[in-house]
């Protein structure tokens, strides 16, 4: 066949997150040479890829060699994949034989087609009339296909994870809890492996070589923790959440948060201790940043530390920090710190 077919160019393409769409060109030159193809026989454009699959034009000049095509030119788009089953949209545009540039889609398919084995070609049957070769111009048929690609995607919703509610309730049931803790008269069951599992500390006491012997490790006695700070502790080691505390006061609350700090510095639990300087960070107020600051300091804690400095040297705070029954504790206890305020505020007041 000596009439000549243009190579595919693509013009545009555009990804959403369920479909792909391409514009493709097929040119067929010479278009008086194909009056020699009988019905049922094609022109084939070069195959392209869009989404992953692959495909190709198919152009019938004398019919596809069905009944409705005839006295018309058909023209397809075809699957090539095999052994794939594709959702797609199409619209068909043409040269203006006059002015010379593409115009309007002038056939649109709106039914999406499922292009697969038994299925693999969709188009148009009655493209243009054989005698009056509407959209040949200078012997020369020019289309472009705008296609696209509709890719479904199975969504199921997953529920939400049950995993800490279920450790919670597990925590209150005290089914299969193998070794109780003593708070102040107050008795906690718990899980040694589960406790073993989340800190290094609980981990050696339970099975490290200097464990504790069976009745020890089945019996403790905790003296540095209040009932509700115990409970707040064990809580968090098995949910990796603090408790709800809305019911209790803001003083209260912060008081809780402190202890926990120190609970989760003397048991390596790294991730509840920086939850709880997050949570004094947005706690300070010039009554208690003082005292907090000594916190920070006694159990190296950095970020709450700078946090705390940096209040006292803003807005002129200092004045009233140092009123703070706080400040007394910290000025006895960490000298340097004092030391260390005073040489910020004096390079401060410089600038």
């Amino acid at each position: 066949m000596d009439a000549s077919q243009g190579s595919i160019v693509r013009v545009s393409s555009r990804r959403t997150q369920e479909t792909m769409e391409a514009t493709v060109a097929f040119e067929i030159a010479g278009y008086s040479l194909l009056k020699g193809l009988d019905r049922g026989e094609f022109l084939s454009s070069p195959p392209f890829s869009i989404s992953g699959y692959e495909w190709c034009i198919l152009y019938y000049p004398d019919g596809s060699g069905d009944e409705r095509s005839q006295g018309y030119a058909s023209v397809f788009l075809k699957l090539l994949t095999k052994n794939a089953l594709v959702r797609a949209l199409y619209k068909l545009w043409h040269l203006d034989a006059v002015r010379g540039h593409m115009i309007k889609p002038v056939f649109s398919n709106q039914v999406t087609n499922v292009f697969g084995p038994k299925s693999p070609s969709s188009g148009f049957e009655k493209f243009m009339k054989t005698t009056e070769l509407t959209y040949v111009w200078n012997d020369c048929l020019v289309m472009e296909w705008e296609v696209c690609i509709i890719k479904e995607t199975l969504e199921i919703q997953v529920l939400p994870s049950e995993l800490s509610d279920n450790l919670a309730t597990l925590l209150e049931g005290k089914k299969g809890a193998d070794v109780t803790f003593k708070v102040q008269g107050e008795i906690f069951f718990a899980h040694k492996i589960l406790l073993a599992m989340r800190s290094a500390v609980f981990d050696a006491k339970f099975y490290g070589p200097m464990a504790m012997g069976e009745k020890e490790a089945h019996d403790i006695t905790i003296d540095d923790m209040q009932p509700p700070v115990f409970k707040a502790f064990l809580h968090f080691i098995y949910t990796d959440s603090l408790p709800s505390m809305v019911d209790l006061d803001d003083n209260d609350k912060i008081e809780i948060v402190k202890h926990l700090l120190v609970g989760a510095d003397k048991y390596a639990m790294e991730r509840m201790k920086v939850i709880c300087e997050g949570m004094l960070c947005k706690s300070l107020d010039v009554e208690t940043v003082a005292t907090i600051l000594a916190l920070a300091e006694q159990y190296h804690c950095s970020n709450l530390k700078d946090a705390c400095i940096k209040f006292m040297l803003s807005l002129n705070r200092m004045n009233d920090v140092l009123a703070s029954q706080g400040y007394l504790h910290l000025k006895r206890s960490f000298p340097h710190i004092i030391v260390n305020l005073f040489e910020r505020t004096v390079k401060s007041r410089k600038f």
